[in-house]
C-alpha cells in the first residue's frame, strides 16, 4: 500500500514536530516536507505534490488563505486540510472558499486528526460536527434575514418594455 503523503505548513516548529510524530507510526500517511510559511508551502507544494497539504491559517509572510488559493490555482486537485486554532464561522467560510476541504481545530485528539487527514486524502470534505454546526446555524440566519422579495429585483422600466414586446 502507497502511503499518504504530507506536506505541513506551520510557522510553528513544534506543531510541524508534533504532525510529523503523530503520524510517524501510521504506515498509511508519511510527511514528504515542512514549511514554515504559505510562500515556503507554494513552492514545496509544486516540488513535492503531496496527496493531502495540512496548513495552519495564521503564518507570517504569506497567511494560509492566500496560500491555498495560490496552491489551488497550480493544482485544482490537491486536497488541504486546515489545522488551525481559529474556529469562527467567517475563517471556516474563508477557508472552504479559497479550496480548502477540511477544517480541523489544533484542540482536537491526535485519533480525530488522522481520521480528517484520510477522509481528506479520499477526497470527501471534513468539518468536527461542533463547527459544522455553528455554519448550519450561520446560514440558516442568514436565509432568515434575507426577505424573500429581496431575492428577485424588479425589472426596470425599460426591461418591462422588451418583455412586453417580445409578448407581442
Amino acid at each position: 500500500m502507497t502511503p499518504i503523503k504530507l506536506l505541513v505548513v506551520d510557522d510553528h516548529p513544534l506543531m510541524r514536530e508534533a504532525i510529523r510524530t503523530t503520524v510517524a507510526e501510521e504506515a498509511d500517511l508519511l510527511v514528504i516536507g515542512e514549511a514554515a510559511d504559505g510562500l515556503e508551502g507554494l513552492k514545496l507544494a509544486r516540488d513535492l505534490q503531496p496527496d493531502v497539504i495540512i496548513m495552519d491559517l495564521l503564518m507570517p509572510g504569506m497567511d494560509g488563505l492566500e496560500a491555498i488559493a495560490r496552491i489551488r490555482a497550480v493544482d485544482p486537485q490537491v486536497k488541504i486540510l486546515v489545522v488551525t486554532s481559529l474556529n469562527n464561522e467567517e475563517r471556516v467560510l474563508a477557508a472552504i472558499q479559497a479550496g480548502a476541504l477540511g477544517y480541523f481545530p489544533k484542540t482536537s485528539s491526535r485519533a480525530t486528526l488522522l481520521n480528517a487527514i484520510r477522509q481528506v486524502a479520499n477526497g470527501l470534505p471534513y468539518l468536527p460536527p461542533d463547527i459544522a454546526l455553528k455554519l448550519m446555524h450561520g446560514l440558516r440566519q442568514q436565509l432568515q434575514s434575507t426577505a424573500p422579495d429581496t431575492l428577485v429585483e424588479p425589472l426596470t422600466a425599460r426591461q418591462q418594455e422588451i418583455v412586453i414586446l417580445l409578448a407581442e
